[in-house]
């Protein structure tokens, strides 16, 4: 399973990491989400699709 963040779409609301912390993170920079691991490992699949379920604007992909 892989994650991915479209930041040009993100808020930078903070709801992705608040659910699954492993695999996203909030850029210091640019106050958008990052995916820390592209290859989501199995124990997070579930909070993976939870944040790209939860997000409000649709950033997040999980395939």
């Amino acid at each position: 399973m892989k994650a991915s963040v479209d930041k040009g779409v993100c808020i930078g609301c903070g709801l992705c990491p608040n659910l699954c912390n492993e695999v996203f993170q909030m850029d210091d920079d640019d106050g958008k989400a990052f995916v820390k691991i592209t290859d989501v490992p199995r124990e997070s699949e579930e909070g993976a699709k939870e944040a790209e379920e939860s997000c409000p604007v649709n950033a997040i992909t999980v395939i």
